[in-house]
């Protein structure tokens, strides 16, 4: 049986052992792209499929082809045990390695060129999975034209942040009342899904706090735990998911509300709120009222566009349709943001 090997150590020794001597152009070439292995969790498991040294080499667009032939010459049949080609199912044999300029690249991964001022529309219809698929990942060779673009797209500007933040606060806000209305009619599956909800929407809005893009759903609890917040907000959640009744659901998910707006208010973005939790007006519930949150999110936004548009967030906070977050759907959603 193959020894494993990391993803990214294998697309390190395809590229420096066998493929960087035979790239006399200008050129990059990174560990990017889709693949548990970019984000850095693959395992034992990941390598049953599609798994092998996977690179990425970006030229001149006149350069392309003779890159490409360059690379299929020197392609060795295996790095460390592992082929350098794949096929499984209704999947072509070819191999691991991607070869194309980076504006055509830019505009499968992400849907757009970000080497040119990226609007705030193309901000948000980019899931932030995608975003990761381009900053996430090893570098092993650059010539200039890939670092550039990986800082322009480390994280949304200042305006796009807030308004992500208000959003993500805006879908706490909606729900956060209801697992104990839920609970009070006895319908205590009803209030545990609406927890596991509010748990996700939690978690979420601390990578914005943290500026960090959250990846897809399989690897979202993983991600997570490498967060700061981690140490207080995720406790805090374990104890609301693993409860047996609406109580201690309600302090589980109180202790990660006020967890993290002391988080938020530590960022110094917005004016000071008050972290605490507060009865849902007459009725024996506990919230953290995101509306005011949104408020003072909103309130420092300088975009008039933005700042006017309903705070329903980026395209991965309205949706979770992995169809639906497919590039070639951003049309259809692009009247979401109409006026930017």
């Amino acid at each position: 049986m193959t020894d494993r090997v990391a993803g990214a150590e294998l697309a390190r020794r395809l590229y420096e052992e066998h493929l960087a001597a035979v790239l006399p152009m200008p050129h990059a070439a990174a560990h990017l792209g889709w693949g548990s292995d970019v984000l850095g969790f693959d395992d034992a498991r990941s390598t049953d499929h599609g798994f092998g040294p996977r690179l990425t080499v970006l030229v001149d667009a006149d350069q392309v082809a003779a890159a490409a032939d360059a690379i299929e010459a020197a392609l060795p049949d295996d790095v460390a045990g592992w082929p350098t080609r794949f096929g499984w199912d209704d999947v072509p044999v070819t191999h691991h390695v991607q070869v194309g300029e980076l504006g055509e690249w830019l505009a499968g991964r992400i849907g757009f060129d970000a080497r040119e001022p990226i609007a705030t529309i193309d901000w948000l219809l980019t899931p932030q999975q995608r975003l990761l698929e381009v900053t996430a990942g090893a570098v092993f060779h650059d010539d200039g034209r890939l670092g550039p673009v990986r800082e322009a797209l480390r994280w949304y500007p200042p305006d796009v942040w807030l308004w992500l933040l208000a959003s993500q606060w805006r879908r706490i806000a909606q729900e956060e009342s209801f697992a104990g209305r839920a609970a009070e009619v006895g319908d205590e599956l009803g209030s545990r899904v609406i927890t596991a909800r509010l748990a996700r929407d939690v978690m979420r809005l601390c990578f914005l706090l943290e500026r960090r893009y959250a990846p897809y759903a399989k690897w979202l609890g993983s991600a997570f735990a490498k967060l700061d917040a981690a140490r207080d907000v995720g406790p805090a959640l374990d104890a609301a998911l693993a409860a047996g009744s609406w109580a201690e659901r309600e302090n589980g998910l109180v202790a990660a509300y006020e967890a993290a707006a002391r988080r938020f208010d530590g960022l110094g973005i917005a004016e000071p709120i008050d972290p605490s939790t507060h009865a849902y007006y007459t009725r024996p519930f506990r919230v953290i009222g995101g509306d005011r949150i949104v408020e003072a999110c909103v309130a420092r936004i300088e975009d008039p566009a933005l700042r006017t548009l309903p705070a329903i967030g980026g395209i991965d906070q309205i949706v979770d349709s992995t169809d639906a977050l497919d590039l070639s759907r951003r049309s259809a959603f692009a009247a979401l943001y109409r006026g930017l």
